[in-house]
Protein backbone atom coordinates (compact mmCIF):
# COMPACT_ATOMS: atom_id res chain seq x y z
CA UNK A 1 0.00 0.00 0.00
CA UNK A 2 2.87 2.33 0.78
CA UNK A 3 4.45 1.86 -2.09
CA UNK A 4 1.14 2.33 -4.59
CA UNK A 5 1.02 5.45 -2.50
CA UNK A 6 4.39 7.12 -2.88
CA UNK A 7 4.12 5.72 -6.84
CA UNK A 8 0.82 7.70 -6.62
CA UNK A 9 2.57 10.71 -5.12
CA UNK A 10 5.47 10.34 -7.35
CA UNK A 11 3.25 10.58 -10.45
CA UNK A 12 0.93 13.26 -9.51
CA UNK A 13 4.31 15.35 -8.78
CA UNK A 14 5.77 14.38 -12.29
CA UNK A 15 2.23 15.85 -13.67
CA UNK A 16 2.63 18.77 -12.08
CA UNK A 17 5.87 19.49 -12.91
CA UNK A 18 5.63 18.38 -16.58
CA UNK A 19 1.93 20.64 -16.58
CA UNK A 20 3.88 23.20 -14.62
CA UNK A 21 6.81 23.36 -17.50
CA UNK A 22 3.97 23.39 -20.42
CA UNK A 23 2.61 26.39 -18.04
CA UNK A 24 5.17 28.02 -18.51
CA UNK A 25 5.58 27.83 -21.71
CA UNK A 26 2.41 28.77 -23.15
CA UNK A 27 3.02 32.10 -20.90
CA UNK A 28 6.25 32.94 -21.74
CA UNK A 29 4.35 33.10 -25.39
CA UNK A 30 4.17 36.53 -25.88
CA UNK A 31 0.46 37.64 -26.29
CA UNK A 32 -0.74 37.74 -29.83
CA UNK A 33 -1.14 40.96 -31.84
CA UNK A 34 -3.73 42.20 -34.09
CA UNK A 35 -3.45 45.19 -36.22
CA UNK A 36 -6.08 46.78 -38.30
CA UNK A 37 -6.06 50.50 -39.98
CA UNK A 38 -4.50 52.26 -42.59
CA UNK A 39 -0.56 53.55 -44.04
CA UNK A 40 0.26 54.23 -40.78
CA UNK A 41 -0.01 50.44 -39.99
CA UNK A 42 0.20 48.98 -42.83
CA UNK A 43 2.92 46.25 -42.65
CA UNK A 44 2.87 45.80 -46.57
CA UNK A 45 -0.74 43.74 -47.36
CA UNK A 46 -0.75 46.10 -50.12
CA UNK A 47 2.37 44.75 -51.66
CA UNK A 48 0.07 42.19 -52.67
CA UNK A 49 -2.36 44.47 -54.27
CA UNK A 50 -2.72 45.88 -57.83
CA UNK A 51 -3.04 49.53 -56.10
CA UNK A 52 -0.69 52.72 -56.15
CA UNK A 53 -0.90 52.88 -52.34
CA UNK A 54 2.24 50.85 -52.00
CA UNK A 55 5.58 51.37 -50.03
CA UNK A 56 7.81 48.74 -52.11
CA UNK A 57 10.17 50.38 -53.99
CA UNK A 58 13.75 52.74 -52.63
CA UNK A 59 14.04 54.51 -50.14
CA UNK A 60 11.62 53.46 -48.02
CA UNK A 61 12.99 50.76 -45.73
CA UNK A 62 16.15 52.56 -45.93
CA UNK A 63 16.78 52.53 -42.77
CA UNK A 64 14.88 49.32 -41.47
CA UNK A 65 16.66 46.21 -40.40
CA UNK A 66 17.16 44.58 -44.38
CA UNK A 67 17.61 48.14 -45.58
CA UNK A 68 14.85 47.06 -48.23
CA UNK A 69 11.36 48.18 -48.77
CA UNK A 70 8.80 46.08 -47.12
CA UNK A 71 5.39 47.88 -47.83
CA UNK A 72 5.89 49.83 -44.51
CA UNK A 73 5.43 53.40 -45.11
CA UNK A 74 8.29 54.48 -43.24
CA UNK A 75 12.05 54.68 -43.19
CA UNK A 76 12.35 51.49 -40.75
CA UNK A 77 10.16 50.63 -38.32
CA UNK A 78 6.42 52.01 -37.71
CA UNK A 79 4.28 51.92 -35.21
CA UNK A 80 2.97 48.22 -34.50
CA UNK A 81 6.61 46.69 -35.22
CA UNK A 82 7.69 48.82 -32.23
CA UNK A 83 4.54 48.13 -29.84
CA UNK A 84 5.71 44.30 -31.14
CA UNK A 85 8.98 44.78 -29.64
CA UNK A 86 7.83 46.37 -26.36
CA UNK A 87 5.36 43.21 -25.93
CA UNK A 88 8.87 40.65 -26.69
CA UNK A 89 7.43 39.67 -29.47
CA UNK A 90 7.85 39.15 -33.43
CA UNK A 91 6.02 41.54 -35.78
CA UNK A 92 2.96 39.99 -36.80
CA UNK A 93 2.87 39.37 -40.69
CA UNK A 94 0.70 40.86 -43.32
CA UNK A 95 -2.16 39.03 -43.29
CA UNK A 96 -1.46 38.30 -47.10
CA UNK A 97 1.88 37.05 -46.78
CA UNK A 98 2.32 33.18 -47.52
CA UNK A 99 4.46 33.02 -44.67
CA UNK A 100 1.81 33.38 -42.45
CA UNK A 101 1.61 29.94 -41.53
CA UNK A 102 2.06 27.46 -38.45
CA UNK A 103 3.96 29.35 -35.26
CA UNK A 104 3.90 32.36 -37.30
CA UNK A 105 -0.32 32.59 -37.64
CA UNK A 106 0.05 32.57 -33.65
CA UNK A 107 1.88 35.44 -33.23
CA UNK A 108 -1.15 37.13 -34.58
CA UNK A 109 -1.84 39.11 -37.97
CA UNK A 110 -1.58 42.45 -39.67
CA UNK A 111 -4.99 43.25 -41.41
CA UNK A 112 -3.86 47.11 -42.30
CA UNK A 113 -4.01 48.38 -45.72
CA UNK A 114 -2.60 51.75 -47.18
CA UNK A 115 -4.97 53.98 -48.11
CA UNK A 116 -8.68 52.92 -46.28
CA UNK A 117 -11.00 54.43 -44.15
CA UNK A 118 -13.74 54.43 -41.80
CA UNK A 119 -16.03 54.80 -45.04
CA UNK A 120 -15.87 52.42 -48.02
CA UNK A 121 -15.99 55.52 -50.32
CA UNK A 122 -12.64 56.45 -48.79
CA UNK A 123 -9.74 55.97 -51.31
CA UNK A 124 -11.77 54.75 -53.74
CA UNK A 125 -8.69 56.18 -56.52
CA UNK A 126 -6.48 53.53 -54.95
CA UNK A 127 -8.84 50.90 -56.66
CA UNK A 128 -7.81 47.65 -54.66
CA UNK A 129 -7.38 47.94 -51.38
CA UNK A 130 -8.82 45.72 -47.97
CA UNK A 131 -11.71 48.20 -46.67
CA UNK A 132 -12.49 47.89 -43.03
CA UNK A 133 -15.63 45.41 -43.63
CA UNK A 134 -13.49 43.06 -45.85
CA UNK A 135 -10.00 43.37 -43.42
CA UNK A 136 -12.21 41.97 -40.33
CA UNK A 137 -13.76 39.17 -42.81
CA UNK A 138 -9.89 38.34 -43.01
CA UNK A 139 -10.25 38.21 -39.20
CA UNK A 140 -12.39 35.65 -39.50
CA UNK A 141 -10.95 33.49 -41.93
CA UNK A 142 -7.61 33.80 -39.38
CA UNK A 143 -9.68 32.92 -36.91
CA UNK A 144 -10.44 29.64 -38.57
CA UNK A 145 -7.31 28.87 -39.42
CA UNK A 146 -5.66 29.07 -35.44
CA UNK A 147 -8.94 26.86 -35.02
CA UNK A 148 -7.64 24.02 -37.36
CA UNK A 149 -4.14 24.58 -35.72
CA UNK A 150 -4.83 24.35 -32.31
CA UNK A 151 -8.48 23.99 -31.54
CA UNK A 152 -11.35 26.33 -31.48
CA UNK A 153 -11.48 27.18 -27.47
CA UNK A 154 -7.70 27.93 -27.64
CA UNK A 155 -8.20 29.98 -30.65
CA UNK A 156 -10.84 31.86 -28.97
CA UNK A 157 -8.75 32.12 -25.78
CA UNK A 158 -6.04 33.56 -27.98
CA UNK A 159 -8.08 36.16 -29.81
CA UNK A 160 -9.91 37.37 -26.32
CA UNK A 161 -6.46 37.79 -24.73
CA UNK A 162 -4.96 39.26 -27.50
CA UNK A 163 -3.60 43.57 -28.32
CA UNK A 164 -5.76 45.18 -30.86
CA UNK A 165 -4.19 47.80 -32.68
CA UNK A 166 -6.75 50.22 -34.82
CA UNK A 167 -6.00 53.21 -36.69
CA UNK A 168 -7.95 54.54 -39.18
CA UNK A 169 -10.07 57.67 -39.49
CA UNK A 170 -7.35 60.29 -40.84
CA UNK A 171 -7.85 59.31 -44.84
CA UNK A 172 -11.89 59.90 -44.80
CA UNK A 173 -10.78 63.36 -44.18
CA UNK A 174 -7.61 63.75 -46.45
CA UNK A 175 -8.66 61.12 -48.97
CA UNK A 176 -12.25 61.34 -49.45
CA UNK A 177 -13.99 64.77 -47.66
CA UNK A 178 -10.66 67.03 -48.57
CA UNK A 179 -9.42 65.08 -51.52
CA UNK A 180 -10.88 67.54 -53.88
CA UNK A 181 -13.11 70.47 -53.96
CA UNK A 182 -16.72 70.13 -53.32
CA UNK A 183 -16.40 66.84 -53.06
CA UNK A 184 -19.10 64.32 -52.66
CA UNK A 185 -19.14 64.31 -49.22
CA UNK A 186 -18.68 68.18 -48.63
CA UNK A 187 -21.60 68.40 -50.64
CA UNK A 188 -23.90 66.03 -48.49
CA UNK A 189 -22.24 67.38 -45.25
CA UNK A 190 -20.79 70.60 -43.33
CA UNK A 191 -18.28 69.42 -41.59
CA UNK A 192 -19.91 69.11 -37.92
CA UNK A 193 -21.94 66.96 -39.19
CA UNK A 194 -19.38 64.61 -41.09
CA UNK A 195 -17.20 64.03 -37.98
CA UNK A 196 -20.33 62.88 -36.20
CA UNK A 197 -21.55 60.33 -39.16
CA UNK A 198 -17.70 59.05 -38.73
CA UNK A 199 -17.92 58.69 -35.36
CA UNK A 200 -21.08 56.86 -35.65
CA UNK A 201 -19.94 54.71 -38.12
CA UNK A 202 -16.67 53.98 -36.26
CA UNK A 203 -18.78 52.70 -33.19
CA UNK A 204 -20.23 49.60 -35.52
CA UNK A 205 -16.86 48.89 -36.03
CA UNK A 206 -15.43 48.96 -32.96
CA UNK A 207 -18.46 47.21 -31.35
CA UNK A 208 -17.84 44.66 -34.75
CA UNK A 209 -14.75 43.94 -33.44
CA UNK A 210 -15.74 43.18 -30.00
CA UNK A 211 -18.02 40.92 -31.50
CA UNK A 212 -15.51 39.68 -33.53
CA UNK A 213 -13.87 38.75 -29.78
CA UNK A 214 -11.41 41.89 -29.61
CA UNK A 215 -10.98 42.45 -25.68
CA UNK A 216 -8.01 45.14 -25.52
CA UNK A 217 -7.99 47.66 -28.01
CA UNK A 218 -5.66 50.63 -28.61
CA UNK A 219 -8.16 53.30 -30.86
CA UNK A 220 -5.53 55.77 -32.20
CA UNK A 221 -6.76 59.29 -33.44
CA UNK A 222 -5.84 60.97 -36.11
CA UNK A 223 -2.29 62.87 -35.95
CA UNK A 224 -2.20 66.62 -36.85
CA UNK A 225 -3.42 66.37 -40.34
CA UNK A 226 -3.03 69.95 -41.34
CA UNK A 227 0.31 70.02 -40.47
CA UNK A 228 1.58 66.39 -42.51
CA UNK A 229 3.97 67.94 -45.44
CA UNK A 230 1.33 67.35 -47.90
CA UNK A 231 -1.08 69.42 -46.93
CA UNK A 232 1.14 72.25 -45.41
CA UNK A 233 2.26 71.86 -49.50
CA UNK A 234 -0.98 72.21 -50.76
CA UNK A 235 -2.98 74.03 -48.07
CA UNK A 236 -0.92 75.85 -45.68
CA UNK A 237 -0.20 79.50 -46.26
CA UNK A 238 3.04 81.55 -45.11
CA UNK A 239 4.22 78.27 -43.48
CA UNK A 240 1.55 77.62 -41.30
CA UNK A 241 -0.71 74.54 -40.99
CA UNK A 242 -3.62 73.92 -43.30
CA UNK A 243 -6.57 75.46 -40.74
CA UNK A 244 -9.75 73.01 -42.34
CA UNK A 245 -7.82 70.11 -41.83
CA UNK A 246 -6.43 70.83 -38.15
CA UNK A 247 -10.33 71.96 -37.62
CA UNK A 248 -11.57 68.74 -38.70
CA UNK A 249 -8.88 66.67 -36.45
CA UNK A 250 -9.93 68.90 -33.85
CA UNK A 251 -13.59 68.07 -34.09
CA UNK A 252 -13.20 64.21 -34.61
CA UNK A 253 -10.34 62.96 -31.93
CA UNK A 254 -12.18 64.46 -29.07
CA UNK A 255 -15.56 63.21 -29.95
CA UNK A 256 -13.88 59.78 -30.46
CA UNK A 257 -12.45 59.84 -26.96
CA UNK A 258 -15.79 60.15 -25.66
CA UNK A 259 -17.50 57.44 -27.85
CA UNK A 260 -14.70 54.81 -26.66
CA UNK A 261 -15.47 55.55 -23.09
CA UNK A 262 -18.87 55.37 -23.66
CA UNK A 263 -18.60 51.91 -25.46
CA UNK A 264 -16.65 50.90 -22.30
CA UNK A 265 -19.73 51.75 -19.91
CA UNK A 266 -21.95 49.46 -22.28
CA UNK A 267 -19.52 46.66 -21.74
CA UNK A 268 -18.48 47.66 -18.70
CA UNK A 269 -14.95 46.71 -19.10
CA UNK A 270 -12.34 48.80 -20.32
CA UNK A 271 -11.88 47.14 -23.42
CA UNK A 272 -10.75 50.43 -25.86
CA UNK A 273 -7.92 52.36 -24.86
CA UNK A 274 -7.76 56.21 -26.35
CA UNK A 275 -4.37 57.26 -27.82
CA UNK A 276 -4.20 60.51 -28.01
CA UNK A 277 -1.74 60.36 -31.02
CA UNK A 278 -2.84 63.85 -31.88
CA UNK A 279 -1.34 65.00 -28.74
CA UNK A 280 1.57 62.83 -29.36
CA UNK A 281 1.89 64.14 -32.88
CA UNK A 282 1.85 68.13 -31.60
CA UNK A 283 4.31 67.79 -28.89
CA UNK A 284 7.25 67.48 -31.64
CA UNK A 285 5.32 69.39 -34.21
CA UNK A 286 5.13 72.36 -32.43
CA UNK A 287 8.25 71.72 -30.62
CA UNK A 288 10.37 69.58 -33.07
CA UNK A 289 14.28 70.93 -31.60
CA UNK A 290 12.85 69.91 -28.45
CA UNK A 291 12.76 66.07 -29.53
CA UNK A 292 16.35 66.63 -31.42
CA UNK A 293 14.13 67.41 -35.21
CA UNK A 294 15.79 70.34 -37.21
CA UNK A 295 12.10 70.35 -38.41
CA UNK A 296 8.53 69.03 -38.50
CA UNK A 297 7.75 70.85 -41.77
CA UNK A 298 9.66 69.12 -44.35
CA UNK A 299 9.70 65.85 -45.62
CA UNK A 300 12.84 63.93 -45.56
CA UNK A 301 11.83 62.15 -48.72
CA UNK A 302 9.76 64.07 -51.39
CA UNK A 303 9.78 66.78 -53.73
CA UNK A 304 8.20 70.35 -53.90
CA UNK A 305 7.44 72.71 -51.10
CA UNK A 306 8.20 70.95 -48.04
CA UNK A 307 8.86 67.67 -50.35
CA UNK A 308 4.97 67.63 -49.30
CA UNK A 309 4.08 66.65 -53.40
CA UNK A 310 3.94 63.81 -54.75
CA UNK A 311 4.87 60.32 -54.04
CA UNK A 312 8.69 59.33 -52.15
CA UNK A 313 10.36 57.55 -55.03
CA UNK A 314 14.28 56.46 -56.34
CA UNK A 315 14.22 60.52 -57.93
CA UNK A 316 12.73 62.26 -54.76
CA UNK A 317 15.16 64.60 -52.67
CA UNK A 318 16.09 62.38 -49.71
CA UNK A 319 17.84 63.53 -46.37
CA UNK A 320 21.19 62.21 -45.48
CA UNK A 321 20.04 62.01 -41.78
CA UNK A 322 16.28 60.67 -41.12
CA UNK A 323 16.15 61.12 -37.20
CA UNK A 324 16.48 64.86 -37.69
CA UNK A 325 12.52 64.83 -39.13
CA UNK A 326 9.61 64.07 -37.73
CA UNK A 327 8.38 63.39 -41.28
CA UNK A 328 9.46 60.77 -43.53
CA UNK A 329 7.44 61.26 -46.48
CA UNK A 330 4.33 63.49 -47.25
CA UNK A 331 2.08 62.38 -44.58
CA UNK A 332 3.87 59.34 -42.52
CA UNK A 333 6.78 59.63 -39.42
CA UNK A 334 9.95 59.04 -39.52
CA UNK A 335 10.91 56.13 -37.60
CA UNK A 336 12.13 58.37 -34.70
CA UNK A 337 8.83 59.68 -34.52
CA UNK A 338 7.09 56.19 -34.44
CA UNK A 339 9.59 55.67 -31.42
CA UNK A 340 7.92 59.03 -29.72
CA UNK A 341 4.56 57.96 -30.11
CA UNK A 342 5.15 54.17 -29.10
CA UNK A 343 6.28 55.87 -25.64
CA UNK A 344 3.33 57.98 -25.23
CA UNK A 345 1.20 54.85 -25.79
CA UNK A 346 3.35 52.85 -23.36
CA UNK A 347 3.79 55.40 -20.76
CA UNK A 348 1.42 58.07 -21.25
CA UNK A 349 -0.65 60.01 -18.47
CA UNK A 350 -4.87 59.78 -18.76
CA UNK A 351 -4.39 63.12 -21.19
CA UNK A 352 -2.62 60.58 -23.64
CA UNK A 353 -4.18 57.60 -22.81
CA UNK A 354 -7.15 57.02 -21.32
CA UNK A 355 -8.40 55.15 -19.16
CA UNK A 356 -4.79 53.53 -19.40
CA UNK A 357 -1.56 53.18 -20.79
CA UNK A 358 -0.02 50.19 -22.29
CA UNK A 359 2.44 49.52 -19.34
CA UNK A 360 -0.32 49.36 -17.25
CA UNK A 361 -2.63 47.05 -19.52
CA UNK A 362 0.27 44.54 -19.77
CA UNK A 363 0.52 44.43 -15.70
CA UNK A 364 -2.53 44.15 -15.54
CA UNK A 365 -3.49 41.52 -18.15
CA UNK A 366 -1.19 38.65 -16.39
CA UNK A 367 -2.77 35.47 -17.97
CA UNK A 368 -2.67 31.79 -16.46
Amino acid sequence: MAFFSSFASWAILSLVVVFGVIVLEAEARPRAFFVFGDSLVDSGNNNYLATTARADAPPYGIDYPTRRPTGRFSNGYNIPDLISQKLGSESPLPYLSPQLRGEKLLVGANFASAGIGILNDTGIQFVNIIRMYRQYEHFEEYQKRVAAQIGASQAKLLVNQALILITVGGNDFVNNYYLVPYSARSRQYPLPQYVNFLISEYKKLLQKLYDLGGRRVLVTGTGPLGCVPAEMAQRGTNGQCSPELQQAAGLFNPQLETMLLELNRKLRSDVFIAANTARMHNNFVSNPQAFGFTTSKVACCGQGPYNGLGLCTPLSNLCPNRDLYAFWDAFHPSEKANKLIVEGIMSGSKSYMNPMNLSTILALDVYT
